[in-house]
């Protein structure tokens, strides 16, 4: 033991002359969020004070090889949220790793690609538009191939992706359920409009029967909407369609359409198989002064994605529903934007129940 931490401490020294040169890259945002619910025939609406927090490091090491590694609020262990209830008598609050990864990008290709290794957040993982299959507070955890993405960004022309993300690991079993993906995209300009058009494949694998057990043990038996007795009924593999156009008013008031478009091409899978999102954005809240809306209407039936990693706020998370949002955000002064959005959305395509949800939150990134 004591040689071993003789010779961590010297290659920590010997280290040093070249760690001090990287460039760190810290990131970090907090948001405070009250959130008022109310559902059809409720009394009463459930009113929650929420916090997330989120603190990074993103190390720049050389030309090839960048990392990254993030703390946030828990979320409770659900996958798609971080955000943190207050109350429970002023305890601490729990703090868990949500990214930590290696990006190594060869000089060979120009800078243009990424192979990445690890856990990090999905916006910056694969091509994605809207909530409608990945919720934005996902984290995946595997390998992944990009070309011409750049973080959350795509550069001008083809863009690809390619991963492969482990979803668990069963003790003495074959059966450790995984899912690929695959994604190409275009993004391009014509004229004074800018636009991306793209397509994305996600093939699950071990999501029924033995494995399936163990994913309703994870998610304490809620299938999140998805067909299910006991196990999941049918095989997810998704097939989305993805694209958006904008530009600006006046040159001056920028712009976006967007939509999206899923469905379950598996083998069996009864009907309740597509959903879709359309939306537009007027406005970007990037510097003090400046505002943006947002609204978009969402249709998902129950087996068009897997429900326990798309959206965690429409119609209370998972698929099955139906229904609009519309938002606004006001970057009010340096490093901090106000922002309040409505959801209005059915708990069920075919039900009469009605959830109602509004969010106002503050946002401080730094």
């Amino acid at each position: 033991m004591k040689k071993f931490i003789a010779l961590f401490a010297f290659l920590l020294v010997s280290g040093w002359s070249t760690a001090h040169a990287v460039d760190w890259n810290w990131k970090g945002d907090v948001r405070y969020r009250y959130e008022s619910k109310i559902k059809t025939d409720d009394e009463h609406s459930r009113d929650r004070h929420r916090i997330r927090v989120r603190l990074g490091v993103y190390p720049w090491i050389t030309e090839e090889l960048s990392a990254g590694v993030q703390l946030s609020t828990a979320g409770s262990g659900d996958p798609v949220s971080r955000n943190q209830t207050l109350g429970d008598g002023f305890t601490a609050k729990d703090i868990n790793l949500n990214e930590a990864f290696i990006d190594y990008h060869p000089m060979f290709f120009d800078g243009e690609a990424n192979f990445l290794f690890g856990k990090r957040a999905v916006k910056s993982t694969l091509i994605r538009v809207n909530d409608l299959v990945w919720d934005s507070d996902l984290t995946l955890e595997g390998m992944t191939f990009q070309f011409g993405k750049d973080g959350s960004k795509q550069r001008s022309g083809v863009n690809a992706v390619a991963g492969y993300y482990f979803i668990d690991e069963i003790k003495n079993s074959e059966n450790d359920p995984f899912f690929w993906a695959a994604q190409l995209a275009y993004t391009g300009q014509a004229g004074d409009l800018g636009f991306m058009l793209g397509a994305g494949y996600y093939d699950y694998v071990h999501i029924v029967h033995e494995a399936a057990d163990v994913l309703g043990d994870w998610t304490d038996g809620d299938f999140f909407g998805n067909s299910h007795n006991g196990v999941y009924d049918y095989d997810y593999n998704i097939l989305e369609i993805f694209a958006n156009v904008g530009g600006k008013f006046d040159g001056s008031l920028p712009w976006k359409l967007y939509g999206q478009y899923a469905m379950n091409v598996a083998d069996d899978v009864d009907e309740d198989d597509k959903g879709y999102v359309i939306g537009f954005k007027l406005g970007k809240a990037k510097k003090v002064g400046q505002w943006e809306l947002d609204a978009n209407y969402c249709y998902l039936e129950k087996d068009a994605v897997l429900g326990a990693f798309t959206d965690s706020d429409r119609w209370g998370g998972g698929t099955d529903g139906q229904g609009f949002e519309v938002g606004g955000k006001y970057h009010l002064v340096q490093n901090m934007t106000l922002g309040l959005k409505y959801l209005g959305h059915e708990i069920g395509i075919d039900s009469d129940e009605n959830l109602h949800v509004l969010q106002a939150d503050m946002v401080v990134k730094f």
